[in-house]
C-alpha cells in the first residue's frame, strides 16, 4: 500500500503547518486553522494537511469548516487512508456506516508498527493478551492443535499462545505489523488479510483469537460467521471488544474506534453457532489518561 504523505512536499507550506501546530498546542485553535489554510494554499493536494485543518476547526467549534476540510481530504484520497469519513460521521455530516475504511486501518497500523509495543504495553497498560489467555485457560483446554490469531499485529497475543499451540497462524491487514510479528518468531504461518473480506478453511482451527481487534472492524456478523466456518466442532473463539453500555449494538467513538454492547455480542454468538463459556468486564488499557472498559469473551462452537 502506498503510504499517505506526512509532509506537504513544499518547504514553506510545512513551515506554516509547523507554526499552526504551535498555535494549536497553545490553545489558539481558530488561529491555527487559519494558518494551516495558508499552508494548504501552497500545497492544495496535501491530504493530511486538510485532515489536520479539520481537526483544528473542530477544536475551535467550527464544525461546518471542519466538515468541509475533511470532505476535501476525502475527495483527494477516496480510499480514505486518513479516516476522514469517520470524522464526518462523528460530527453528523455523513451517514453512519458499519465498518471503517480498510485503507484507514491499514495505514494507521503501518504507521504505528515501529512504536506499537512500547506505546501499547508500557504507556497504555495494554492487558488483553493476558486477560484472554487467563480466560482460555479457565475453560479447561490446556493445548491446541491449530490456532489462528486474527489481527495479530506485532505478535503480542501470539507470544502468549505459542507455548500451548502445535501450529500458530497469524493474519493482519498491515504489512508493517506482520514484519514485526515475523521477527518475534512465534508464528508458524503469517498472512496479510482484511478481516472484512477474509476466509478461513472449513473446520481447520480449534482456537481463534482476536485481541483488541474488533474495535477496527465495526459490525461483527460476517467475521463471526467466518470464524464459525473455520473452527472445528468444540473449537474455541476468544476475543475482546470495547464495552458499550448504550441501547445500540455498537457505537463509533470519538477515537474512531467501535465499541460493542454485551447484548449484541451475546446474541451474535448465539446466532452464529456458539455457546458462551466466559464473558467478563475488565479494564483493557488506558486512553487519554482514562481506563477503557472492555469485554473478555470465550465461546465454543457447538
Amino acid at each position: 500500500m502506498t503510504s499517505i504523505k506526512r509532509s506537504s512536499g513544499d518547504l514553506l507550506a510545512d513551515r506554516r503547518a509547523d507554526y499552526a501546530e504551535l498555535l494549536f498546542a497553545n490553545g489558539e485553535h481558530a488561529a491555527a486553522a487559519e494558518l494551516m489554510l495558508g499552508a494548504l494554499d501552497l500545497a492544495p493536494g496535501w491530504v493530511l494537511g486538510w485532515f489536520r485543518m479539520g481537526e483544528m476547526h473542530e477544536a475551535a467549534g467550527a464544525l461546518d469548516a471542519a466538515a468541509e476540510a475533511w470532505s476535501t481530504a476525502l475527495k483527494l484520497d477516496p480510499a480514505d487512508r486518513a479516516g476522514a469519513s469517520l470524522k464526518l460521521q462523528l460530527v453528523g455530516r455523513a451517514p453512519a456506516v458499519s465498518a471503517p475504511p480498510p485503507a484507514f486501518v491499514e495505514a494507521l497500523f503501518d504507521q504505528y508498527a515501529p512504536t506499537f509495543d512500547k506505546s501499547l504495553v508500557e504507556k497504555l497498560g495494554y492487558r488483553v493478551p493476558e486477560l484472554l489467555c487467563e480466560a482460555i485457560a479457565g475453560t479447561g483446554h490446556p493445548r491446541f492443535g491449530h490456532a489462528v490469531d486474527l489481527g495479530c499485529g506485532t505478535g503480542l497475543m501470539g507470544q502468549r499462545l505459542h507455548p500451548v499451540c502445535d501450529f500458530l497462524e497469524g493474519c493482519d491487514i498491515s504489512a508493517a505489523m506482520l514484519k514485526k510479528a515475523e521477527a518475534r518468531g512465534v508464528y508458524d504461518h503469517l498472512v496479510k488479510a482484511d478481516l472484512q473480506t477474509f476466509d478461513m478453511p472449513e473446520g481447520k482451527a480449534d482456537l481463534v483469537t482476536a485481541a483488541d481487534v474488533f474495535l477496527y472492524v465495526g459490525a461483527l456478523e460476517r467475521v463471526f460467521a467466518k470464524v464459525a466456518v473455520g473452527l472445528s466442532k468444540g473449537g474455541l473463539f476468544a476475543f475482546s471488544v470495547e464495552k458499550y453500555d448504550g441501547p445500540e449494538p455498537m457505537r463509533l467513538r470519538e477515537t474512531r474506534r467501535y465499541a460493542h454492547s454485551e447484548e449484541y455480542v451475546r446474541g451474535l454468538l448465539n446466532s452464529s453457532g456458539f455457546d458462551l463459556l466466559w464473558l467478563g468486564s475488565a479494564t483493557i488499557r488506558q486512553d487519554r489518561n482514562a481506563p477503557v472498559e472492555g469485554l473478555i469473551v470465550v465461546a465454543v462452537k457447538h
